[in-house]
């Protein structure tokens, strides 16, 4: 095989790989809830503001998907950075 076929073959593999994660991702969008999942605000997805600030924890083994709001996601990250012994 020529190196010019080898990495079109390459190239189209790694489209159709990339193809299949972003539809198994917009499946898991469906699963998106409406509220964060620690202190149950409310959440808009039209929101735009609220869509580039909240996070989105997927979890694909439990087929899962948790949403926090800015708050809580930074309180979340504190506690962390306190066990793990940071400042």
């Amino acid at each position: 095989m020529s190196d010019r076929k080898i990495r079109r073959k390459r190239e189209k593999d790694a489209k159709k790989k990339l193809a299949k994660e972003i539809k198994q991702k917009m499946n898991m969008f469906d699963k998106l809830g409406d509220e964060c999942l620690a202190c149950r605000t409310s959440f808009d997805k039209a929101n735009r503001e609220m869509v580039s600030t909240w996070s989105v924890v997927v979890r694909q083994n439990e087929d899962k998907v948790n949403l926090y709001c800015p708050t809580c996601w930074s309180a979340a990250k504190q506690y962390v950075k306190e066990i793990s012994g940071g400042e």
